[in-house]
């Protein structure tokens, strides 16, 4: 058994969509204008994105996205930083992982 389906509530559908897109590969399986969007990955997880309008997660509540470097962590870090997110340089913790406060209200984690 895996977990194949999460749901996220956001302010803003269609700049969560956009963001997980362009940085996360995520790609829209369907849509309903900005209160509602499905996107999924290479590896069968459903992620589905519904309007909001009060939208607080917990301080520690996340999504990650796993990468298979590194190198790829740093690039997604800079990529983020380049087009304006306030983003620390990533760190050793658990893994080589940074955050960045995701458009809609929630956040995401990468890490190597």
């Amino acid at each position: 058994m895996k977990l194949n389906h999460l749901n996220l509530t956001v302010t803003d559908v269609a700049a969560a969509r956009d963001f997980l897109q362009k940085y996360f590969g995520l790609k829209v399986a369907g849509e309903r204008g900005n209160a509602f969007a499905a996107l999924f990955d290479d590896d069968g997880l459903v992620l589905t994105l519904m309007k909001g309008t009060e939208v607080r997660y917990p301080k520690t509540f996340h999504i990650g996205f796993g990468q298979e470097s590194e190198e790829k962590v740093n690039e997604i870090n800079r990529r983020l930083k380049d087009d304006g997110f306030d983003v620390a340089p990533p760190q050793r913790s658990h893994a080589w992982t940074f955050y960045v406060e995701a458009p809609g209200g929630f956040t995401v984690e990468v890490l190597a």
